[in-house]
């Protein structure tokens, strides 16, 4: 019979680590008599990083006695408190290669849902005084669990641990956590963890992006950049122009997903070359890419592609990558963009009509007018193909308000607190998101109040993270920029969402050193020199490297490999 030796709880802290200031609820300590623990959090408990910790899905981290006693040998301690690592609950029994995803315990009052392995950070390291700590719960298949609360109730050390259910598929924790971070993983496997209805949405993600790659027929994408034709150009509105891209020797280009982007790298004459990202607004099986770019007033790779670009140049493009896609689910969805936003919702429109999808779904788009409009006329004949197709649109502009503007329903003014239950957004909708920040965090707030889960709510923002950690204390902004000279010989390192292109140098030992040396924002790297343990998704496309998705894409959580490039890459940073 397994038990809960202790139940550890803590709220956050600054805590001053390696010349910064950390958020952390990683500092947990054992808790004397019972405590309740609800839906998302035991009372008195927090954690500092709620992107990447807690919420319905990771309520509740186990460890387990067993994993203690391996550590005590292994790094030759013997001060691991229970609560070191992190947990909640440490238990005697429920060992990682048992515990299966799915599985139900009654603890307590409470019973519980096992949803994920826990995806180790810099945190658990920085708690231990042990930097290579995170790496090394996934080398050495420890990496404990999470939990959601089915039955809210008190929990105290000393209760048994009662398996009430067991998960379909069998898999258990450690086999979750090799199929996602280690080669030579399964097909067959992978189906039967998206079988997994409790495994967490971002597991769940990361599964189905690793099933689609292996498809057959499914086309790679290709390392580095490629030289691809501008076919056409085509004007959307005065500050919008499409860009339609086709190969040199008029082979199709590999299928992107609904909601991905391109990354350009062009030549403007003012010094290195500059790389910018762009969401495909095409229909995914076209064969052609298309992506719709708005000038901006002082843009560089903007003005340059408005003014310059002509018909039949060549251009270097990376193969489309980004997690902002398309659920194939069967629910209701939800399409908000904001202005020039409206591409990768476009492109996830596209997918939708040419499945004839019979899922309820709704087109809500904010312009500042009419002229400003891109791809009204576009959007509303794809919404005609659907059965089920719900088409609104806010005119931001002064004036009377204008109930139908070229067969559209108008209305004046923008998305409020509201709007949700005005516009009849279900509450199991899936909702995309793309536009100006503001927008994002204001209806991504006026949905959740509306009563959509978090998980169900994906967002696209281009422009790199505003921390270099999740939690840390937020100092003077730096942006990216050139490495320090003297610059370097080798292969080119592309950062796509930063903008930077830069020549691999002999004296950086890794791609993470390469990257702060620029000022990359990034938010959990792994120095140990082990790739697979590094499981990057941020090398794509080149085979030297993995491309292993990462899980809860929502968290913002990217690895760093700690190999070198021996080729042109592409990172997503």
């Amino acid at each position: 019979m397994a038990t809960l030796l202790s139940l550890n709880a803590g709220m956050p802290k600054d805590v001053f680590w390696q010349g910064r200031t950390v958020h952390t609820g990683a500092w947990k300590a054992p808790v004397r008599g019972p405590r309740m623990v609800r839906r998302l959090n035991i009372d008195g408990d927090g954690q500092g990083d709620l992107a990447g910790h807690g919420g319905e899905m990771r309520a509740v981290l186990v460890y387990q006695l067993q994993s203690y006693r391996h550590w005590q040998q292994h790094l030759g301690r013997d001060d691991l408190t229970f609560g070191i690592f992190g947990e909640n609950f440490t238990v005697d029994g429920l060992p990682d290669d048992e515990v299966c995803i799915g599985d139900r315990y009654r603890i307590g009052e409470a019973e519980f849902e096992v949803t994920q392995p826990r995806v180790t950070c810099y945190r658990v390291g920085m708690r231990l005084g042990e930097p290579a700590m995170a790496s090394l719960l996934v080398a050495h298949h420890r990496p404990g669990f999470y939990l959601r609360v089915i039955t809210e109730g008190h929990v105290q050390a000393g209760d048994e641990i009662t398996l009430v259910r067991k998960g379909p598929e069998h898999l258990s924790v450690a086999d979750i956590d090799a199929l996602l971070y280690l080669p030579h993983r399964d097909p067959a496997t992978l189906r039967r963890a998206l079988n997994i209805p409790a495994l967490s949405p971002g597991w769940q993600e990361s599964f189905r992006e690793l099933a689609d790659a292996g498809r057959p027929g499914r086309e790679p994408g290709w390392p580095g950049f490629r030289t691809l034709r501008v076919a056409r150009i085509v004007p959307e509105t005065p500050t919008v122009t499409s860009f339609h891209l086709d190969t040199t020797d008029g082979t199709p280009l590999p299928e992107a997903r609904a909601g991905q982007y391109l990354s350009i790298r062009l030549l403007t004459g003012e010094g290195a070359p500059a790389v910018r990202s762009y969401s495909l607004s095409s229909a995914p099986g076209a064969g052609s890419y298309r992506i719709s770019v708005k000038r901006e007033p002082h843009g560089q790779v903007s003005g340059y592609l408005h003014t310059r670009l002509r018909q039949g140049d060549l251009v270097d493009i990376a193969s489309p990558r980004g997690t902002f896609v398309l659920d194939e689910g069967t629910g209701p969805v939800a399409l908000f963009s904001a202005g020039i936003g409206a591409t990768p919702v476009l492109a996830m429109l596209h997918r939708l009509a040419a499945l004839r999808d019979p899922r309820p779904v709704w087109w809500i788009h904010t312009a500042h007018d009419r002229a400003h409009h891109a791809f009204a006329a576009e959007a509303h004949a794809l919404l005609e193909q659907l059965p089920d197709a719900h088409e609104h649109t806010c005119y931001t502009a002064g004036g009377e308000p204008a109930p139908h503007s070229g067969g559209l329903h108008v209305v004046r003014g923008r998305l409020t607190a509201r709007s949700p239950a005005e516009l009849g957004i279900p509450f199991d909708a899936d909702a995309y998101l793309c536009g100006p920040r503001a927008f994002m965090e204001d209806l991504g707030g006026h949905l959740r109040a509306h009563g959509l889960r978090p998980e169900r709510i994906h967002t696209e923002l281009f422009g790199a993270p505003s921390a270099v950690n999740p939690g840390v204390a937020p100092t003077a902004e730096v942006r990216p920029h050139q490495p320090p000279r003297p610059p370097g010989t080798g292969p080119l390192v592309t950062f796509a969402r930063s903008g930077i292109t830069t020549p691999w140098s002999p004296a950086r030992a890794t791609l993470l050193d390469l990257a702060e040396s620029c000022d990359i924002p990034t938010r959990w790297s792994c120095r140990t020199g082990v790739c697979h343990t590094c499981v990057t998704s941020l090398v794509t496309g080149d085979t030297t490297y993995t491309t292993e998705p990462l899980e809860a894409p929502e968290a913002g959580s990217v690895l760093i490999c700690c190999s070198r490039p021996a080729t042109d890459v592409v990172l997503d940073l």
